[in-house]
């Protein structure tokens, strides 16, 4: 705080805000937070998205296990601690980007209401966009593209989500997305059509 005269006031209120970077974007900055279980397609949805967001003008930063476990969360494994906390850390990470005005999609499994739900208070419930990517659970096993099932079921990875670990569906998300009968460029296409009126000005 400063104190010049009888004007005390935040250095934060001298900043720009979110809206004069909104303006200069000429978007609504939201953060898109997907859920689903290993394999459900989150991350080549996440890719199809920004590349269909990216072409038609809007600025996007995406957020997974591949940027966020070997950087700023390497430290974090995964006890129920450490799964909360890595969830803590990429929601203030996604407000930071909220604020600067850019649509950040997120791609975890965050597998219990009450860690999303934690999310959802750190971003703000107007801005923080829920998308359940529901693929049934023998559909992401047959895809199993990391073969993380495989080592699940043979006990090489323990409390393994959907496993061995719950998963808790979302009751309500904003956007629900079914993938075992569709196209990843279906899936991409549903989901653009619903996040295009949140964010265009």
């Amino acid at each position: 705080m400063k104190d010049e005269g009888n004007n005390i006031f935040s250095v934060f209120d001298e900043l720009l805000q979110r809206s004069d970077k909104e303006i200069a974007l000429n978007q609504f900055s939201k953060v898109i937070w997907m859920t689903g279980l290993s394999g459900s397609g989150k991350t080549s949805i996440a890719i199809g998205l920004e590349r269909k967001l990216h072409t038609n003008g809007y600025l996007t930063q995406i957020l997974d296990g591949d940027n966020i476990r070997t950087g700023i969360n390497k430290n974090l494994g995964f006890s129920d601690e450490d799964r909360t906390e890595n969830i803590r850390r990429i929601a203030e990470v996604s407000k930071l980007f909220l604020n600067c005005g850019v649509i950040t999609i997120n791609c975890f499994v965050s597998p219990t209401i009450k860690i999303r739900k934690q999310a959802q208070q750190i971003i703000g419930e107007n801005d923080f966009i829920e998308v359940f990517i529901n693929t049934p659970l023998d559909v992401c096993e047959q895809r199993d593209p990391k073969g993380l099932y495989k080592k699940a079921r043979n006990g090489e990875i323990k409390d393994f989500t959907g496993v061995s670990a719950l998963f808790e569906e979302p009751t309500s998300p904003s956007i629900e997305i079914k993938t075992e009968k569709k196209s990843i460029e279906d899936c991409v296409n549903a989901l653009y059509s619903e996040i295009l009126i949140l964010i265009k000005r």
